[in-house]
C-alpha cells in the first residue's frame, strides 16, 4: 500500500530544476515514484504506508536540491524582503537602468554619430542590475552547482557575468573607450530574462482560473437551523461552513449559494448549477430532490438536510480532481525530461566549444567571448519545462468550465487517440430512471406478492427496485409486514430473500422470466416485452423443497437519453468505433442500441465479464474508451484505457474513471475527446516552438549572428509563446 504527498516547491525556473528535484526524490528510500510539475511548482510524491515523517523528510530532501518546500496549505518559509527582487518594481528599476545603456545603440544608425553614454556611467548603470537585481540567478545557479547540476540560472550567471567582467577587462586594464564595452549586453539580458519570467507568471495564473473559479464558488458561511426551532420560525445562526455537519438543517435563501451537497426537505425552487455542469439551464429542485454545493437557489426560499460537507462535497472532488491532474505529467513529458537532464552540461560545452572555435580562427578575444554569452542566454530550458504541463493546465480548465472533469493527465493525452467507444446501456445512454410499463400479478397470491416486493425492494439501490416502490405507492397498494432475516444479492441476475419463516424463500430475477418459469400463464406479457426489447423481472416463491411458483412479472421501460443518438452520430463521424456493453438481457439492449444507432451490441455481460470485454477489445490493438455510471461498470472502467464515468453514477464509477462528465449527459464525452485533441495540439505547438527557438538559434549564435541582447530576447520570448499559445485554448468558442 502506498500514500500521496503533495508539496510546493519555491525556486524552480526551468526542466533542469524539475528533473534535478525528481531525481533526489526518487533516490530517497520510501519513496515509490515523485513527479514534480514546473507550472504548477508543485511535487506529487508516492510513498510507502507508515512513514510518519514523510512530509518533514521529503522537505529538507528537497532544500538539500537547493529549493524550499512546504506543504500547500502552509505558508512558504521563503521570507520576501522589503523589496522584492522578484516583483514588478525590481523589474521597473531593471528597465530604468538598462533602458539609458540600450537606446544609444539602437538610434546610433539614425543619428549618425556616438551617442554612447561615458564607460564609467554604463558601469554604475549595470552594476545593480547585475549583482543586485540579478542576484537571484547567482543564488540559484549556486545551488544547482553544489546539487551537480545545471539549471537556466547558471546559464544567465554564468553569460552576464562574462560580459560583464570582459567590459571591466577592457575599460580599466586595455583603457578602450565606452563603444568598446559590453554593459549593456549583461544588464539588458538579465532585465529581459526577469521581463519573461514576469510575464510568464502573469499567464501562468490565468491557466489556474478555472480552478479559482470553481473554489469561489463554495460559500464561507450557512445558515444553520437550531435542532430545537421550529422550521417555521426560522430560527437560525450564521455559522463559518467548517462548522456544520452532516444531518444538519440549513437555511438557503433565494440569490445565495447551496453552501453543501444535501436534500431539499421544504421549498421548490430553480437552481443555476452552471459552473459545476456547464449547462446554462436552470434545474427545477423539489422535495426531496439532491442539491450540490455551490449551485445558487434562484427563486424560492429552501431548506435542506446537510449529507456531504466540506471535502466531501462534489465541488470539493471535482477541485481536487482538477489539481491532481494539473499537478501530474502527461506520458509525453518523459521524454522532454530526459532532454532536459542533459541540456544544461549539453549548452555550456557548445558556448565552450563556441570560444575556442572563434579564437582558432583568429576572431578578437571579446567577439569570442560573447559569442559564447549568447549561445548560454538563448539556450534556456525554460519553454521545454512549461510546454505540456501549461497545455494540461489550460486543458484540464477548459474542461471543467465545460462539465467535463479530469482527474489524470494520462486521460486527457490518451483521448485524443480514441478509436472504440464502449458504452452501458442504463443510465449512460438511457435517463437510468426506469418505470414499470406492465405487470402480472398472479391474482390468488396478490397480496403476498405486494408485501414480498416492498420489502425486498426497500433496502434496494437498484433503479428497478425504486421504480417498483414508486409503482407500490402510485397505485397505493395495500401491503402486509413481511420480515425478511437475509437478502443475497446474485449478480446480474438479482436476489434471494430468506422470509420470516425461515422456511420460505423468495427470487426476484432481472432476467427473461420464461427462463426462470418456463411455460408460465399469461404468456401474451412477456412475449410483447421482447418484441419490444423491455427489461423484466419476476418474482418466485420458493419452497424449501426448492420448487417454485410464480407470483408477478413486473416489465420495465426506460427512456432513452436525448443527446445520445447524436452522440453516436458525431463520435462515427471522427472515425470512432461504438458499441454497447450491457448487463440486460439482448433484447432490450439491442433496442436502445437501435435506436440511437449502435450496431454492436454485447449482452447480457455480469460486471466481471465487462473487464474481460473490454480487454478483448483492447487486444486488437485499439485506443478503448469505456463509459459507464454504475458499480457494475467499475472494473471495465479501470481495465479501459480512458475510463469515463457519469457524475449522475455512483462514486465508484466516478472514483475509478480518469474523466466524469457531469450532468450524465453522453455528448460530453465527445467535448471531452475534442479538448483532448485540442490540448494535445497545443503540447505538439508549444514543444516544436520550444524546440526550434534552441535548434535555430543555438547555431546562428555560435556563428556570431545573435548578440546576447537578442538571444536574451528570444529566450525571454520562448518562454511567454508557450504559456500563451496554451492560453488560447480559453478562448474556445462553443
Amino acid at each position: 500500500m502506498s500514500q500521496l504527498v503533495t508539496l510546493k516547491i519555491d525556486g524552480m525556473t526551468c526542466a533542469s530544476c524539475v528533473s534535478r528535484v525528481e531525481k533526489a526524490l526518487q533516490k530517497t528510500s520510501g519513496v515509490q515514484a515523485a513527479s514534480v510539475n514546473l507550472a504548477t511548482e508543485k511535487a506529487q510524491i508516492r510513498i510507502e504506508d507508515g512513514w510518519d515523517q514523510a512530509p518533514l523528510d521529503l522537505i529538507k530532501v528537497i532544500e538539500r536540491t537547493g529549493y524550499e518546500a512546504h506543504l500547500p496549505n502552509m505558508p512558504s518559509k521563503v521570507k520576501k524582503p522589503w523589496f522584492d527582487l522578484h516583483g514588478t518594481w525590481a523589474l521597473g528599476l531593471a528597465i530604468v537602468l538598462s533602458l539609458p545603456l540600450v537606446m544609444p545603440m539602437i538610434f546610433m544608425p539614425w543619428w549618425g554619430h556616438d551617442a554612447m553614454l561615458p564607460a564609467s556611467t554604463q558601469w554604475l548603470l549595470a552594476t545593480p542590475v547585475q549583482f543586485i537585481l540579478g542576484a537571484r540567478f547567482y543564488r540559484a545557479g549556486w545551488k544547482g552547482l553544489m546539487a551537480g547540476s545545471g539549471n537556466m540560472d547558471l546559464l544567465v550567471a554564468i553569460g552576464t557575468t562574462a560580459a560583464y567582467f570582459l567590459s571591466l577587462y577592457h575599460w580599466w586594464i586595455l583603457g578602450s573607450d565606452s563603444t568598446h564595452l559590453y554593459f549593456e549586453s549583461s544588464a539588458v539580458v538579465i532585465t529581459l530574462v526577469m521581463l519573461g519570467k514576469w510575464l510568464e507568471s502573469r499567464a501562468k495564473q490565468k491557466t489556474t482560473q478555472a480552478i479559482t473559479a470553481l473554489q469561489a464558488l463554495s460559500p464561507v458561511t450557512a445558515r444553520l437551523i437550531a435542532s430545537d426551532s421550529d422550521q417555521s420560525e426560522e430560527q437560525y445562526q450564521e455559522l463559518p461552513i467548517a462548522q456544520i455537519l452532516p444531518a444538519d438543517r440549513l437555511i438557503v435563501l433565494p440569490g445565495e449559494r447551496i453552501p453543501v451537497d444535501g436534500r431539499i426537505l421544504e421549498g421548490e425552487s430553480s437552481l443555476d448549477e452552471a459552473m459545476l455542469t456547464g449547462e446554462a439551464d436552470l434545474v427545477t429542485k423539489r422535495v426531496g430532490d439532491t442539491v450540490y454545493s455551490g449551485s445558487i437557489n434562484t427563486v424560492g426560499r429552501l431548506i435542506i438536510l446537510a449529507e456531504h460537507v466540506g471535502q466531501d462535497t462534489l465541488l470539493a472532488k471535482m477541485i481536487q480532481m482538477v489539481e491532481d491532474a494539473q499537478a501530474q505529467k502527461a506520458p509525453i513529458q518523459r521524454l522532454v525530461d530526459r532532454i532536459s537532464a542533459i541540456f544544461v552540461p549539453t549548452v555550456i560545452v557548445i558556448a565552450l566549444l563556441t570560444f575556442i572555435t572563434h579564437i582558432f580562427m583568429g576572431r578578437d578575444l571579446a567577439l569570442a567571448l560573447i559569442n559564447a554569452v549568447a549561445v548560454l542566454v538563448i539556450a534556456c530550458p525554460c519553454a521545454l519545462g512549461l510546454a505540456t504541463p501549461t497545455a494540461i493546465m489550460a486543458g484540464t480548465g477548459l474542461a471543467a468550465r465545460r462539465g467535463v472533469f479530469i482527474k489524470d493527465a494520462q486521460a486527457l493525452e490518451l483521448a485524443h487517440r480514441i478509436q472504440l467507444v464502449a458504452f452501458d446501456k442504463t443510465g449512460t445512454l438511457t435517463l437510468g430512471r426506469p418505470h414499470i410499463h406492465e405487470t402480472y400479478i398472479n391474482d390468488e397470491h396478490a397480496q403476498q406478492a405486494i408485501s414480498i416486493l416492498y420489502a425486498m425492494q426497500s433496502a434496494s439501490e437498484h433503479p428497478l427496485a425504486k421504480a417498483t416502490l414508486v409503482w407500490i405507492k402510485e397505485k397505493n397498494l395495500t401491503k402486509d409486514i413481511v420480515s425478511i432475516k437475509e437478502i443475497t444479492t446474485l449478480p446480474g441476475q438479482g436476489v434471494r430473500a430468506e422470509l420470516d419463516s425461515g422456511e420460505r424463500y423468495a427470487l426476484l430475477g432481472y432476467q427473461q422470466a420464461q427462463e426462470l418459469v418456463p411455460g408460465i400463464s399469461n404468456q401474451a406479457i412477456v412475449e410483447h416485452a421482447l418484441k419490444q426489447g423491455l427489461s423484466m423481472a419476476c418474482l418466485l416463491d420458493l419452497t424449501a423443497e426448492n420448487s417454485s411458483k410464480l407470483l408477478a412479472v413486473l416489465v420495465f421501460d426506460d427512456e432513452i437519453k436525448s443527446t445520445a443518438k447524436t452522440t453516436v452520430t458525431q463520435l462515427k463521424e471522427l472515425g470512432i468505433r461504438v458499441v454497447m456493453i450491457s448487463g440486460d438481457h439482448l433484447s432490450s439492449a439491442k433496442r436502445v442500441a437501435h435506436a440511437v444507432g449502435i450496431t454492436e451490441v454485447y449482452a447480457p455481460v455480469l460486471p466481471d465479464q465487462k473487464a474481460h470485454q473490454i480487454e478483448d477489445l483492447k487486444s486488437k490493438n485499439q485506443i478503448v474508451a469505456m463509459v459507464g455510471d454504475g458499480i457494475n461498470d467499475a472494473p471495465a472502467l479501470a481495465a479501459a484505457d480512458v475510463g469515463i464515468a457519469m457524475s449522475t453514477g455512483t462514486d465508484i464509477a466516478v472514483h475509478t474513471a480518469g474523466i466524469t462528465v457531469m450532468r450524465g449527459d453522453p455528448l460530453l464525452v465527445v467535448e471531452a475527446i475534442d479538448i483532448s485533441k485540442r490540448t494535445w495540439r497545443k503540447i505538439q505547438q508549444n514543444l516544436f516552438w520550444a524546440f526550434i527557438y534552441n535548434l535555430i538559434g543555438i547555431p546562428l549564435a555560435a556563428m556570431g549572428y545573435l548578440s546576447p541582447v537578442i538571444a536574451g530576447a528570444a529566450m525571454a520570448a520562448s518562454s511567454v509563446s508557450v504559456v500563451s499559445n496554451a492560453l488560447l485554448l480559453r478562448a474556445r468558442r462553443f
